[in-house]
């Protein structure tokens, strides 16, 4: 049973309210108060440094490059940069904490505010930032191949994360995930998180809660922890609030908790109790300065932000005419949208068919082959080159389908891909009216069936054109002479 995009429970009057708190992995080369790498897979504590392992004496260093692209993302959201912050200490204990606290930031965050724009279908939402804070991951329990027993990997402790933490503006799996996926591809597009879902660079913890449909007030939430996939998080939100509403529905209350989503059996189970900020003991840490970020800093880092996403898409839509669908995913990524625009410039126009072809056999391409734009073995230019031939009716639609993939498994241009298999279409008037003659003269009964009224006839006749020529005649002289010639 999928949410209705009202957000509410089919034949009942339930509401579900979701916020989402994403982890981001920032891609700096070194930890958040350390000089250990950050690189992904190294052998098992082979990255983690004194620092990270919390020996006796040493000291954190805040990491420089964290705190810009934390600044980078605020900016992006039209936050405001908290020109003092504050790292305080997170207390809890877990095997894979070597402090026994996380550094983190409470009351004074980095990033105050701001907002995402989501599209679900046709029906555009903002989705409200409370908070974006710097912070430390912790590190990783491994449960296989111990014998019973567990054993850790210190290598990501210390990891710089942004954790982003949105009001509960959302009200179905379906909006939640539509903000999960425009803030992965924002932080992708603003180079600060390489989003890498499946090494965990990029993962969510759902609060989940249910009301009364028009109940101002919240009700208990839970929070379901590191889904890192889009689909894991819209299956655990559904499952969790059918869940809730069906104990409710029974007569009785849903415990504040922390879940975890079991994806085989596709359910949520109780991991914890959920706590609240007093049960962390948060104070500041003694250990490093308030965050101080002058102007100077924050108008450079202003001034360095690439064209926004949703700047772009309104750009497309105003520049090349294209629909809000289309413009929206041309601009799913950066690399995609720099693709299209190199391509619209080389050709000097045809937005619409650049569109077109890039949203259709380009993706499709990609994704057959599991790669990004920018391990695509077909350059924007040679793109072009085979769009002209489109445009200027040199081939059919369907032969440029052949060309491009053997554009895509060679090195060679679409015009020597065409001539070296005589794809070139035929747009010679008198040959097309002349093999158009002879159709007609050899199929009387179908030549009565148009002029008595059915014009389906008539793509028997094309179908005939376009078997005989191989698939190479013009479609739209085709057409034009074969109604001119099956006239009454």
């Amino acid at each position: 049973m999928r949410a209705n995009p009202k957000g509410t429970h089919p034949g009942t009057q339930w509401e579900t309210v979701i916020g989402l708190e994403t982890h981001a992995q920032l891609s700096t080369v070194s930890k958040m108060f350390s000089g250990a790498s950050t690189a992904f897979g190294a052998v098992p504590n082979s990255q983690a440094s004194a620092v990270d392992i919390a020996l006796p004496g040493v000291l954190p260093v805040a990491n420089r490059g964290a705190v810009e692209y934390a600044i980078r993302f605020g900016l992006a959201v039209g936050a405001t940069i908290n020109r003092r912050s504050v790292f305080a200490r997170k207390n809890y204990f877990y095997p894979d904490l070597p402090k026994g606290y996380q550094i983190s930031q409470y009351e004074l965050p980095i990033v105050q505010g701001g907002h995402v724009g989501i599209r679900v279908g046709e029906t555009e939402k903002t989705v409200r930032l409370i908070r974006a804070h710097l912070e430390e991951d912790a590190g990783k329990s491994l449960h296989e191949d111990y014998g019973g027993m567990s054993g850790i990997d210190l290598n990501r402790a210390g990891t710089p994360l942004l954790e982003i933490v949105s009001e509960p503006d959302m009200n179905n799996a379906e909006e939640a995930v539509a903000y999960a996926k425009t803030l992965h591809a924002l932080v992708r597009w603003i180079g600060i998180c390489d989003g890498n879902m499946q090494e965990g660079s990029f993962r969510c913890d759902a609060n989940v809660s249910v009301r009364r449909r028009g109940s101002g007030t919240l009700g208990t939430r839970c929070e379901i922890k590191n889904l890192n996939s889009f689909r894991f998080l819209e299956r655990a939100i559904e499952h969790e609030a059918r869940r809730q509403i069906e104990l409710l529905s029974k007569g009785g209350a849903v415990a504040q908790e922390t879940r975890l989503y079991d994806p085989e059996r596709d359910e949520t189970r109780s991991m914890r109790s959920k706590e609240d900020a007093q049960d962390y003991r948060y104070f500041p840490d003694p250990d490093l300065l308030p965050l101080e970020v002058g102007e100077v800093w924050i108008e450079r880092v202003r001034r360095e932000l690439p064209e926004l996403p949703g700047a772009m898409r309104a750009r497309f839509e105003r520049e090349f005419g294209l629909s809000g669908y289309e413009a929206g995913l041309l601009t799913a990524t950066r690399e995609l949208a720099g693709f299209y625009e190199a391509l619209v410039r080389t050709l000097g126009g045809v937005h619409k068919l650049a569109a077109s072809w890039m949203l259709g056999e380009y993706s499709a391409a990609l994704n057959r082959a599991g790669i990004e734009v920018s391990a695509s073995p077909v350059s924007s230019a040679r793109v072009a080159g085979l769009l002209k031939s489109i445009e200027s009716n040199r081939i059919t639609r369907k032969s440029a389908s052949e060309v491009f993939d053997a554009m895509w498994k060679s090195s060679l241009e679409a015009d020597a891909i065409i001539q070296s298999r005589g794809l070139s279409q035929i747009s010679d008037s008198a040959e097309i009216e002349k093999l158009v003659e002879s159709i007609i003269a050899a199929n009387p009964a179908q030549v009565a069936e148009f002029r008595a009224g059915k014009q389906k006839a008539l793509n028997f006749f094309v179908g005939q054109a376009m078997k005989a020529t191989g698939g190479k005649a013009n479609p739209a002289q085709v057409n034009e002479i074969l109604r001119r010639k099956l006239a009454p």
